[in-house]
């Protein structure tokens, strides 16, 4: 394929200095580059793309999911209230 990149100037100083190094043209040194920065990146063609499966989360009608955190809250704020009351009583009783 034949195309027109602008390349940065410090990456076409280390190009520049690749193809010193190596012996080898711009466009070898540039493919190269390529294919050794893109490695790992790209999805091959044999592999499936991740699905994600939805499951029902048999959750009551009514249930506002944007608002579950506030439900989480509201339930650790009961169980603290709960265990203060059971630590009082005990208190309460140990001290008569």
């Amino acid at each position: 394929m034949r195309t027109t990149v602008t390349i940065d100037p410090d990456v076409e100083q280390i190009l520049r200095q690749a193809m010193q190094q190596t012996g080898q043209g711009f466009k070898t040194v540039l493919n190269e580059a390529v294919r050794k920065g893109l490695a790992g990146t790209v999805v091959e063609k044999d592999e499936a793309p991740f699905v994600v499966r939805a499951k029902d989360m048999g959750l009551a009608p009514g249930i506002d999911l944007n608002r579950i955190n506030q439900s989480i809250d509201e339930l650790e704020v009961e169980g603290y209230l709960e265990v203060t009351r059971q630590l009082v009583e005990r208190r309460d009783q140990a001290g008569r």
